[in-house]
């Protein structure tokens, strides 16, 4: 049987960081890259949500969307200290997954991987962010 990975992501707008979208995907790339391009969901298209700036993972679509929905529920406080344990910097995580410099846009990210594939992501997930899996 092959494993199969699910993401609850947390996206904010370029510098500013006015707006958090949170969602739940089962390819995280795909998702970024969808987001990156203004075909992600109609609020985050709206207010330019495409920086990704937190994402957890799981193994059961249950478990990611109970969690999707817990931090929907939090205070914005609460949401921006989740997100500056892990990344204090609020840098742009699928940029930093494919080493890229700030001038290249992440949706370009594929082509200039030389591995590129659905399992890429994967791969660069385990080496770089390496945590414990959440369950609930």
């Amino acid at each position: 049987m092959r494993h199969q990975n699910y993401f609850v992501y947390i996206l904010t707008n370029g510098d500013r960081h006015t707006v958090l979208y949170i969602g739940v995907t089962n390819s995280l790339e795909r998702r970024a890259s969808e987001h990156s391009l203004g075909r992600g969901s109609a609020f985050a298209r709206q207010y330019n949500a495409h920086k990704l700036i937190y994402f957890e993972a799981y193994r059961d679509p249950t478990s990611a969307i109970a969690r999707e929905k817990q931090l929907k529920r939090w205070s914005r406080a609460k949401k921006e200290a989740l997100v500056a344990r892990r990344n204090p910097q609020w840098h742009d995580l699928f940029t930093q997954m494919y080493a890229l410099g700030p001038d290249v846009s992440p949706r370009y990210a594929r082509d200039q991987d030389p591995r590129s594939g659905r399992d890429c992501l994967r791969r660069r997930l385990s080496q770089r962010f390496q945590g414990p899996r959440h369950e609930f």
